[in-house]
C-alpha cells in the first residue's frame, strides 16, 4: 500500500510508516544472528569466529547497496511527494539498471580479492579457511542483495513500508529452516550457513522485483524513459555520499576488526556475538532515521517544510521508545544474551561480549538521536552536513580504538571509543540541524 507522508498527523502517520519497518529490520538482522547461532552452538566457536571474521567485509558491501539504495529512494520519494509520475518510473528503472551493474562489478571484485582482504584483516589461520568458504558464497550472492535493496527501498520511498515486511518475514523463515537442515542434517558446517542466506535471499529478491514491476507498471502516467543519464546524475547526487558514508564506516570498521582479531579468536568469536547484537539495535535506529528521510523527502517535494519539525518531535520519542527495550536487553542481562550465540562453559567468549555491552548500550539513546538528526538532513539533501557528523564519528572510533587498546593493552580499549565517537558526532548533527532549520524551514514559512 502506498502512503502520502505529505497529509496526516505527523506522529500517527510515522508510527503507521515505521512500525512495519521496525519489524522488518527484526527479520533482516535473523539473517546474521541466526547465522551465528547456528555456527555457535551447532559447529562451534571457532565456525562463530569465522563468520565474525567476514562480517566487516560483508559490511562493506551491504553499506554500498544500502548506501545506493538510500540515494535513489530521497529523489523517488521527493518525485513522489510531488506527483512527478513520468519522472518516478524513470528514477525507479534507471536506479535497478544501474544497481544490477553495480552488483556486477562487485561480484567480480569480491571473487578476485577475497582471500587478500582477509588477510589484510589478520584472521588467525585456524579459522581462515571456514572464513573463506563463508565469504565467496556470501559474495556469489551480492546480485541478490543488491536487487532486494533497491526493490524494498522503492517500496518504502512511495510510502509502503508492509511489502518489503512480507518478503523479509518469508525470507527469514526460510533462512532459519535451510541453516538448520544444512548445517544439522547435512553437516555442511560453515557452508551451509552461507548457502541458507543465498538461497533464502535469492528467492526472495527475485519476488520482490516481480511485485516492484507489477506495482509501477499500475501507476498511471505519460510516456517515460526507462533509463536516464541526467536521472542518474540526480540520484548519484545523494546516492554517492550515501554510499561513501556507509562504506567509510564499513571500512572503518575492517581497522578495528584488524584490531580486534590481534586478541584472538575467542576475543573474535565475543566481538562476533556482541556486535550482531549491538548491529541488530544500531539497524533499528537507522531505520528510524530512514523513515525520517523518507518524510522529509516527501515533505520537501511537496513544499510543506513546516510538518519537518513536527516529525522530528514524533521521531524524538519513537527513538526512546525503540532504544530502551534494547538498553534493558543489552545492559542488564548480558550473559543471556551472549549464551544465545555460545555455550555457557565459553565464559571466555561471554566475558569478551559482556564488556563491550555494558560500555556501549547506556549510549543507545545518544546515536539514536543523531541517526534521526541525519535522516532529516538526508531527506533534504543536506549531504555535506550529513556526511560530517558520520565521518567524524568513523574516524575518533579508529583512530580512539588503536589509541585506547594500545593504551590499555586489551580490547576493552576498543570498545570505549564507541562512545566517544558517538556523542560528539550526535552533537554535530544536531548543530547541522537546527542551522538548517533557521535557515531554511523558517525562511520558508514567512
Amino acid at each position: 500500500m502506498i502512503t502520502d507522508l505529505t497529509e496526516g498527523k505527523p506522529s500517527k502517520i510515522l508510527w503507521s510508516f515505521s512500525i512495519p519497518m521496525l519489524l522488518s529490520v527484526v527479520f533482516q538482522q535473523l539473517y546474521n544472528i541466526v547465522d551465528s547461532i547456528v555456527a555457535g552452538k551447532f559447529v562451534g566457536a571457532q565456525a562463530l569466529a569465522a563468520v565474525g571474521a567476514s562480517y566487516p567485509i560483508t559490511m562493506i558491501f551491504m553499506a554500498i547497496a544500502t548506501g545506493a539504495n538510500v540515494g535513489a529512494a530521497v529523489i523517488i520519494s521527493q518525485l513522489f511527494g510531488a506527483k512527478n509520475f513520468e519522472k518516478l518510473k524513470t528514477s525507479i528503472f534507471t536506479s535497478i539498471i544501474s544497481m544490477t551493474v553495480l552488483a556486477a562489478i562487485l561480484t567480480i571484485f569480491g571473487i578476485v580479492f577475497c582471500s587478500g582482504m582477509l588477510k589484510m584483516l589478520s584472521t588467525p589461520d585456524n579459522i581462515f579457511s571456514d572464513s573463506m568458504t563463508y565469504l565467496n558464497i556470501y559474495i556469489g550472492g551480492l546480485i541478490f542483495l543488491f536487487l532486494y535493496n533497491i526493490c524494498t527501498g522503492v517500496f518504502t520511498a512511495m510510502g509502503d513500508s508492509k511489502t518489503p515486511l512480507y518478503f523479509l518475514i518469508m525470507s527469514s523463515v526460510g533462512n532459519i529452516i535451510l541453516d538448520l537442515v544444512f548445517v544439522i542434517v547435512f553437516n555442511m558446517g560453515v557452508a551451509g550457513v552461507g548457502w541458507a542466506t543465498f538461497i533464502a535471499q535469492g528467492i526472495s529478491s527475485m519476488l520482490a522485483f516481480a511485485v516492484l514491476l507489477k506495482r509501477v507498471h499500475g501507476i498511471k502516467s505519460g510516456t517515460y524513459k526507462k533509463f536516464s543519464i541526467r536521472m542518474l546524475g540526480h540520484i548519484s547526487r545523494i546516492a554517492i555520499p550515501s554510499i561513501l558514508q556507509q562504506s567509510f564506516v564499513s571500512v572503518g570498521n575492517l581497522f578495528i576488526q584488524s584490531r580486534v582479531n590481534s586478541f584472538g579468536s575467542d576475543v573474535i568469536a565475543g566481538y562476533s556475538a556482541a556486535i550482531k547484537l549491538n548491529t541488530f539495535a544500531i539497524t533499528s535506529f537507522s531505520t528510524l532515521g530512514n523513515a525520517m528521510s523518507s518524510y522529509t523527502a516527501q515533505n520537501t517535494g511537496a513544499r510543506k517544510l513546516l510538518r519537518i519539525p513536527e516529525g522530528l518531535k514524533a521521531g524524538i520519542v519513537m527513538l526512546i521508545v525503540v532504544s530502551l527495550p534494547f538498553f534493558i536487553a543489552y545492559f542488564v542481562f548480558p550473559n543471556t544474551m551472549m549464551n544465545i550465540f555460545v555455550k555457557s562453559s565459553e565464559t571466555g567468549i561471554i566475558d569478551v561480549g559482556r564488556i563491550f555491552l555494558k560500555i556501549v548500550t547506556p549510549f543507545y539513546f545518544v546515536i539514536s538521536a543523531k541517526l534521526t538528526f541525519d535522516g532529516i538532513l538526508r531527506g533534504a539533501g543536506r549531504m555535506r552536513a550529513f556526511m560530517a557528523s558520520t565521518f567524524t564519528d568513523l574516524l575518533l572510533r579508529v583512530i580512539l580504538a588503536y589509541v585506547f587498546s594500545y593504551a590499555l593493552n586489551s580490547e576493552v580499549g576498543i570498545w570505549l571509543s564507541w562512545p566517544v565517537g558517538w556523542t560528539i558526532a550526535a552533537v554535530i548533527s544536531a548543530v547541522f540541524y537546527f542551522i538548517y532549520y533557521k535557515t531554511t524551514i523558517k525562511n520558508g514559512a514567512n
